[in-house]
C-alpha cells in the first residue's frame, strides 16, 4: 500500500516514562506503516530538558509557531523528588506552562465517548468540554521562601516611575509568598476563543471564577468576558439559541454535577487543570480525553490530558507486563494529523485520522481493552490486553478498514 504523503512537517514533542514507551509503539504500529510521516522532532524528556537548560522546550514552542501544528507526549513537571531522581540542575518549570505561555492559547479538553463506558455521573448525557485558559496564574508564578519576621509587599512600578504598593502580610516568623499575574490581552484571547468555539459547535458556555474573594484579579476575567460577549457575540448566541452565563466556581461545580452535559465549561488555568481531570475520570478514564491548545494566531498543539504513568513505567523497567491505556495519546496524533491535512488540503491524511480513531473505538467496543477500562465497562466477557497488544489490536482493525 502506498503511504499517504505529507508536505509540511508536524512538530513532534517526545516525552517521559510510560507515555514515551507508548509514543514509540503508536508511531511504529499505527502511523509509520500508513503515512510518510514528516516531523520536526524535539526531545522533551526530562533528562534532555535538563541537558539543554530547558532550551529545547522553548525551541519546540517556536517551531510550533512556525509550522502551525504540534503533537506532544506527556512530560514530567519536576518536584523535589524528581530533582534527586534525575539529578537536575534546577527544578525546571512545567513544559506545558512554558509552551502555553509562548503560544498564548486556550486548551479545549473533551472526553472520548465509547459504547460500554458510561459516565459515573448518571445524568450526564453529552460530553462536557473544558476550556482552560493557558497563560499565567500559578504556572508563571514567582515565589519567595520567607526565612523569618518581616513585611511582604506587592509593588508595581509604572513606566513613568510611579509606584503602587500594597502590604501582603506582616510576618512574625517563617512563611511563603507567591506572586501571580495575567494580561488583559491574554484574557481577551481566552474569552474570544471560548465564545467562538461555542458558536462553531453550537454549545452553551459557562464561565466561573471566584470574584467574590478575588475582587480585582478574578473580577478582571469576569469583566473582560462579559464585555466581549456583549459587544461581539450576544447577537450570534441569540440567533443560534445558545447561552453564556457567569457564576462562581463553587456554584459551577454543583451545577455541573446535576447537569446533562453538552456545554463548554470555561475555567482559569489552575481550575481547568483540576476540573478537566475530574470530568475525564467521571466520564470513564483520564486516558479517554482529547486536549488541544488553540492560539489566537491559528496554531494548534495536540496532547494527552494525563500524566506520564510513572507507576507503569517502573513496572516496565523491571520487565513486568503493563496494561496502559494509550487512547488519549493516539487521539493526540490523530488530531494533529487531521489538522495538518486540513491546513495542507490533504484529504487522505484527514481520512486516515478518522479511520484510526474509528479503529480505536471499534477495538474497545469489540471487547478488547486495557485494564483501566475493563474495570469499569458495562460490556460482558471483555479481553484485557497489555499495552502493546492493545495497540496491535487497533492496527488489525485499522488494516481491515
Amino acid at each position: 500500500m502506498e503511504k499517504i504523503k505529507m508536505n509540511v512537517p508536524l512538530v513532534e514533542m517526545d516525552g517521559d516514562e510510560m507515555t514515551r514507551i507508548l509514543w514509540a509503539m503508536i508511531k511504529d504500529e499505527l502511523i509509520l506503516p500508513f503515512v510518510d510521516l514528516k516531523t520536526e522532532y524535539y526531545d522533551l524528556g526530562l533528562e534532555h530538558r535538563n541537558e539543554t537548560d530547558d532550551q529545547v522546550t522553548v525551541d519546540s514552542a517556536n517551531a510550533t509557531l512556525r509550522y502551525g501544528v504540534a503533537v506532544k507526549c506527556a512530560t514530567i513537571t519536576p518536584n523535589a523528588a524528581r530533582m534527586d531522581e534525575y539529578k537536575l540542575k534546577k527544578m525546571w518549570k512545567s513544559p506545558n506552562g512554558t509552551i502555553r505561555a509562548m503560544l498564548d492559547g486556550t486548551v479545549f479538553r473533551a472526553p472520548i465517548i465509547v459504547k460500554g463506558i458510561e459516565p459515573c455521573v448518571r445524568n450526564w448525557e453529552a460530553p462536557i468540554t473544558l476550556a482552560r485558559h493557558a497563560y499565567g496564574d500559578v504556572y508563571k508564578n514567582v515565589e519567595i521562601d520567607v526565612p523569618g519576621p518581616g513585611k511582604a509587599e506587592l509593588v508595581f512600578t509604572a513606566a513613568d516611575g510611579t509606584k503602587t504598593v500594597e502590604t501582603i502580610h506582616e510576618f512574625d516568623g517563617p512563611g511563603i509568598i507567591q506572586g501571580m499575574h495575567n494580561t488583559a490581552k491574554s484574557i481577551e484571547s481566552f474569552a474570544r476563543a471560548c465564545l467562538k468555539y461555542a458558536v462553531d459547535t453550537r454549545q452553551d458556555v459557562w464561565f466561573a471564577t471566584k470574584d467574590t474573594i478575588s475582587k480585582k484579579y478574578d473580577h478582571k476575567f469576569k469583566d473582560i468576558f462579559n464585555e466581549i460577549f456583549e459587544k461581539e457575540y450576544k447577537d450570534k448566541f441569540e440567533e443560534l439559541g445558545i447561552t453564556y452565563f457567569y457564576t462562581l466556581i463553587d456554584d459551577a461545580v454543583a451545577r455541573v454535577m446535576k447537569s446533562k452535559g453538552g456545554f463548554i465549561w470555561a475555567c482559569k488555568n489552575y481550575d481547568g487543570d483540576v476540573m478537566s481531570d475530574m470530568v475525564s475520570s467521571a466520564f470513564g478514564s483520564l486516558a479517554m480525553m482529547t486536549s488541544v491548545l488553540v492560539s489566537p494566531s491559528g496554531v494548534y498543539e495536540y496532547e494527552a490530558a494525563h500524566g506520564t504513568v510513572q507507576r507503569h513505567y517502573y513496572k516496565h523497567l523491571q520487565g513486568e507486563e503493563t496494561s496502559t491505556n494509550s487512547v488519549a495519546t493516539i487521539f493526540a496524533w490523530t488530531g494533529a494529523l487531521r489538522k495538518r491535512g486540513e491546513l495542507d488540503d490533504i484529504k487522505e491524511l484527514m481520512e486516515f485520522a478518522d479511520k484510526l480513531e474509528q479503529a480505536t473505538l471499534k477495538t474497545i467496543e469489540g471487547g478488547e481493552m486495557t485494564k483501566d477500562l475493563a474495570l469499569i465497562t458495562s460490556l460482558k466477557d471483555v479481553k484485557v490486553l497489555n499495552s502493546r497488544d492493545f495497540i496491535l489490536a487497533i492496527r488489525k482493525n485499522l488494516e481491515a478498514m
